[in-house]
């Protein structure tokens, strides 16, 4: 390794070890992954998470963690979410991780309740704005920031009788691209993350049930919807972890507007 290569791990390091970290949805599977991720690197992380419960389990777990209860589809929750960041932190920010999201309801296009549809909307499309609106008014203080809005694979295949989650998940697509040009100038990045099949407790539920509607075996069901994955295969939450580690470090800090897919290139799905 050459003494410019030294040079930039060095800078790279200690950046990410200084950084402070917003992950929304981030005491459960993929937000859990990421806040570990950074947290183990040496970042500050503070969680906002729905489930008071998973919040409590999580700041046990990792007592130099905070976190707090946080809906993203309610303002008043955002608001008061980061006002104890920015107490805990004097104002500073330096990357949003948008994670929480809800997978709305199952049902044919004629069936889905307006209520249903709403309610995915605004959690999973309004609840990014209203952080990306507390996250922008900290970074321009200080010239600088990271916006990672985690989608999904889904958006880009579709995914019969989950229309409102797949257009919740297409709309964090132009979302992002527009917060990327708008905030650009005060150098702060917006990209979007698309998971594939991720290995979690939701992916296992999934594979099972269409298990048991086919008759089928596990493994059978999971064969079954891998054959439309060009790699044929799950995607484990490290993975989505990675990526946004390094879009929040000093060698991604001029990736923007790019809608990123972890997913083992999906084709389609069913």
């Amino acid at each position: 390794m050459s003494p410019g290569s030294t040079r930039i791990t060095t800078e790279i390091d200690r950046s990410v070890r200084l950084r402070k970290v917003i992950v929304t949805g981030g005491a459960s599977g993929i937000g859990r992954a990421i806040s570990d991720a950074f947290v183990a690197e040496g970042a500050e992380v503070f969680v906002g998470d729905a489930s008071r419960q998973h919040v409590e389990a999580m700041t046990d777990a990792a007592p130099g963690l905070r976190a707090a209860v946080c809906d993203v589809g309610d303002p008043e929750s955002v608001a008061g979410f980061f006002r104890a960041v920015n107490d805990a932190w004097n104002g500073r920010l330096d990357v949003l991780i948008n994670n929480a999201g809800i997978a709305g309801p199952d049902a044919p296009i004629d069936r889905i309740e307006w209520a249903d549809w709403e309610r995915t909307l605004r959690v999973n499309v309004g609840g990014m704005l209203l952080c990306i609106q507390e996250a922008t008014r900290m970074m321009r203080r200080q010239d600088g920031g990271a916006i990672i809005n985690i989608s999904s694979s889904s958006a880009r295949t579709g995914l019969p009788n989950r229309l409102p989650y797949v257009v919740s998940k297409a709309a964090v697509h132009g979302l992002t691209l527009n917060v990327a040009r708008e905030l650009g100038p005060h150098n702060i990045s917006c990209n979007a993350v698309l998971p594939g099949a991720v290995v979690n407790a939701r992916g296992r539920q999934l594979i099972e049930r269409y298990a048991n509607e086919h008759g089928v075996s596990y493994d059978e069901a999971l064969s079954a919807n891998l054959r439309y994955i060009s790699m044929r295969t799950e995607i484990e939450p490290a993975e989505v972890a990675a990526l946004c580690m390094h879009l929040a470090s000093p060698t991604g800090r001029h990736i923007s507007g790019q809608l990123i897919g972890v997913c083992g290139n999906a084709e389609w799905e069913e």
